[in-house]
């Protein structure tokens, strides 16, 4: 039986600590919550396996978890032949008991964003869920995908003018919406 030397051990409970509930909620946008767990479990085993890689700093060693369940969400994916494994998964959203309530408007407003989300494609919302949802900076993001920060960058460029567009295709307006996801101060250049 192998020994495990003690500063490797205590290098990964850190990381386990510090990161285990942000690759959980990454997770579970991505999966039925019931996946959610073997996909962390897998992700964690990776990150042990391959602790040595593992970058020092915190957000850096985040992103870098995210790759990794990125990988294995993927992995999933092609295993199960699930085409929707990694679509972002938006809040269920109900509508208000009365009519003309002051939450009317944030209800449609969020239909309206589910609805163009919706008419997203998958890579489009998975470059928007690294920025908006797992809140990763450009190089951060980049990592997870496998790809350069300025790649990254156009991507999410290209990402927030298809949302905007289906946004703008919508009634009512959705300033509401674009604020949400940080689109409202964006010039429009499409």
């Amino acid at each position: 039986m192998r020994t495990v030397q003690p500063d490797r051990e205590g290098r990964f409970r850190a990381l386990y600590a510090d990161t285990h509930a942000d690759v959980l909620r990454f997770a579970r946008r991505r999966v039925h919550p019931s996946h959610a767990e073997d996909v962390v479990a897998d992700a964690f085993l990776v990150a042990w396996r391959r602790l040595e890689e593992a970058p020092p700093s915190s957000g850096d060693a985040r992103a870098w978890l995210f790759g990794i369940a990125r990988n294995c969400l993927l992995n999933t994916a092609r295993g199960l032949g699930r085409q929707d494994a990694l679509a972002v998964r938006i809040a269920e959203i109900t509508r208000p008991a009365e009519a003309g309530a002051p939450e009317d408007d944030a209800a449609v407003q969020r239909l309206d964003l589910a609805a163009a989300w919706r008419q997203l494609n998958a890579g489009e919302q998975e470059t928007l869920a690294l920025t908006v949802f797992e809140g990763l900076t450009s190089p951060q993001a980049a990592r997870v995908l496998g790809i350069t920060a300025a790649s990254y960058r156009l991507r999410l460029l290209r990402a927030r003018r298809a949302l905007r567009r289906h946004l703008e295709r919508a009634e009512p307006g959705p300033e509401g919406s674009l604020a949400a996801l940080g689109l409202d101060t964006m010039e429009n250049r499409s």
